[in-house]
């Protein structure tokens, strides 16, 4: 996804201060995306048998799920640096950095609209995926600025809340397929979809970019073992919930909590569409912990060994349009003839990570001109 904390074309070299632990990071979600992705819109099993059956590509499938926390946590973070990178260099303050801050926000907004328009046998123009959610939160990142990380984070806590009431309110369903996801003929359109049923919603998916902010101002302000802090609070709230409702499954706790309006608040399962405030609680905690453990590396991890990692991370928009163009709209193409057409998890594989490569390898050549004309470069441009 973009890197909000990159304000010029990028050089060959990496800028003075930067954290390339975070772009590594950002590249292994942008790999765990795509396998997650491509896996799903290439393999053919065989009857009577699903993508699940196969060990390693369901492997694939459960590490995909962190794919879109990485992303949205991540996004927040670097919002907070790039705010704390403009006051202290007193290129922008006030008035000058909201607009920069609301411009990338909906600048990043538009290429979600892009993704829409160009994908249509996955989304609706209406669709609401992890971009559109990324630019909501980045545009409004003048308000969540003046806010104290306290605030930010009773704020991350109250969606989590807010999303149970809202989906009883709708009646959402407990799962929610494609159609549901991208259709905007309900009661409420697309706003619908943007608040609450759509791919990553404002409730819950917010409570992530918040508390990434409050992460982002933390490492900037030298107090980085307060990361596994918030990891250990959000395991514990996560798993809390998710324990009453094994527990109450168990006939441990009273039956009630298994019905409206409290079922929302306890459920759990695998998947996130929608998502829950435990699944999005134990999501979270794993980024955390990924994020601690990069911090750890960061002075002992030298650039020639996540080289190819931080290529991947700073080209993350551009990788993200462009795989989900050609593997979910292109592969459909009777001269390709590749979606859910590979026979053979070794050919799936093989594509997987030939792609990744590929990929990686013109990543780092188009670091030396900084990656101009990709998306991020437009997105720079477009935010100022």
């Amino acid at each position: 996804m973009p890197d909000a904390s990159s304000t010029t074309a990028t050089p060959a070299a990496p800028p003075a201060g930067r954290l390339l632990g975070i772009d590594a990071l950002r590249g292994l979600a942008v790999f765990l995306m795509m396998e997650q992705h491509m896996s799903i819109w290439l393999y053919r099993a065989p009857p009577g048998k699903t993508i699940l059956s196969e060990p390693v590509l369901k492997a694939f499938q459960a590490g995909g799920g962190v794919a879109a926390p990485l992303f949205v946590t991540l996004a927040g973070l670097g919002t907070s640096l790039l705010i704390r990178k403009q006051l202290r260099s007193g290129r922008r303050t006030g008035l000058a950095l909201d607009l920069l801050l609301a411009r990338r926000g909906l600048a990043l907004m538009l290429f979600g609209l892009l993704l829409n328009l160009i994908t249509p046998s996955w989304f609706s123009p209406g669709s609401w995926f992890v971009l559109h959610l990324m630019g909501f939160a980045m545009a409004l990142a003048p308000a969540w600025r003046r806010l104290p990380s306290a605030v930010l984070l009773a704020l991350a806590l109250t969606v989590l809340g807010g999303t149970v009431g809202l989906q009883n309110w709708l009646d959402t369903p407990f799962v929610l397929g494609n159609g549901r996801m991208r259709n905007t003929g309900m009661p409420g359109g697309a706003l619908r979809l943007a608040f609450a049923e759509g791919q990553f919603p404002i409730f819950p998916w917010l409570s992530m970019f918040l508390s990434g902010m409050v992460v982002g101002r933390w490492i900037a302000a030298g107090q980085r073992a307060r990361v596994l802090k918030l990891a250990g609070v959000t395991l514990t709230l996560g798993a809390g919930l998710a324990a009453c409702y094994v527990l109450t499954r168990g006939g441990v706790l009273p039956k009630f909590l298994l019905e409206d309006p409290w079922v929302r608040l306890f459920r759990i399962r695998g998947s996130f569409y929608p998502a829950s405030p435990p699944i999005i609680l134990l999501l979270h905690t794993i980024v955390l912990l990924l994020l601690a453990l990069v911090l750890r590396l960061e002075a002992i991890w030298p650039r020639s060994s996540n080289a190819w990692m931080v290529a991947l991370g700073r080209t993350s928009l551009t990788l993200l349009i462009l795989h989900v163009y050609v593997f979910r709209e292109l592969s459909r193409l009777p001269v390709l003839d590749l979606w859910q057409n590979v026979p053979s998890v070794a050919g799936t594989l093989g594509i997987i990570f030939a792609w990744t490569f590929v990929t990686a390898w013109l990543a780092r050549l188009w670091e030396r001109v900084g990656y101009r004309f990709g998306a991020e470069w437009l997105l720079r441009k477009a935010g100022g």
